[in-house]
C-alpha cells in the first residue's frame, strides 16, 4: 500500500530549508503532498495562490510531489487526504519543544497518522520564511537562501511595497 505524507507549512516564501525536508520526504514516501496553510497569526507576503505556484515551480523535478492549499486544522485535512504521515522539519531544540506539542495533539485527534520529524541540513538551521524576507526587504542577496524564481519573486514584492 503506497504511504502518502503531508508536508504543511506557511512557506511564506519556500525557502533551500523547506525544499530539503520536501525533498528528504519525497524519498522515504510514495507520495508527499505539501500543502499550504493560512496561519491567521501571520500577515503573508506572498497570497495562498503566489505560494502555491512558486511550490509548483520549484518541485515540479519532484514526481511523487503535488502542491494544494488548505484551511483549518492540519490533522482534518490529513485524514481527508487519507495521509500515514505529517513530515515536520526541526532546525533547533527551540523547533522541537513547540513540535512536540502540535504532533501530541494531532495524535490525540488522530491516532493513525503519524509525525516524523526531519532534522534540517545543518546549513538551512538558521534559515526561516522571516529570515528571508527581512534580508530582501532591505535589497541584500537572498540567492543562497532560495531558489532564482522565488528571488525574482521577492524582488518584485520588495520593488512595488
Amino acid at each position: 500500500m503506497p504511504k502518502l505524507a503531508i508536508c504543511p507549512g506557511s512557506f511564506d516564501p519556500v525557502t533551500f530549508g523547506h525544499l530539503d525536508i520536501i525533498s528528504r520526504g519525497a524519498k522515504v514516501f510514495d507520495k508527499v503532498i505539501v500543502a499550504v496553510f493560512n496561519n491567521a497569526s501571520k500577515n503573508p507576503l506572498f497570497t495562498t495562490d503566489e505560494r502555491v505556484q512558486l511550490l509548483k515551480e520549484v518541485t515540479k523535478d519532484l514526481p511523487n510531489v503535488e502542491i494544494d492549499s488548505c484551511d483549518g486544522l492540519l490533522i482534518d485535512y490529513a485524514s481527508k487526504k487519507g495521509a500515514d504521515a505529517i513530515i515536520r522539519g526541526l532546525r533547533a531544540v527551540s523547533d522541537f519543544e513547540f513540535e512536540m506539542k502540535i504532533a501530541s495533539i494531532n495524535r490525540k485527534l488522530n491516532e493513525d497518522i503519524d509525525t516524523f520529524f526531519v532534522m534540517t541540513n545543518h546549513q538551512y538551521s538558521f534559515l526561516s520564511s522571516s529570515i528571508v524576507k527581512e534580508v530582501a526587504q532591505y535589497h541584500a542577496p537572498v540567492n543562497d537562501l532560495v531558489p532564482e524564481i522565488v528571488e525574482k519573486a521577492l524582488k518584485e514584492k520588495f520593488s512595488t511595497n
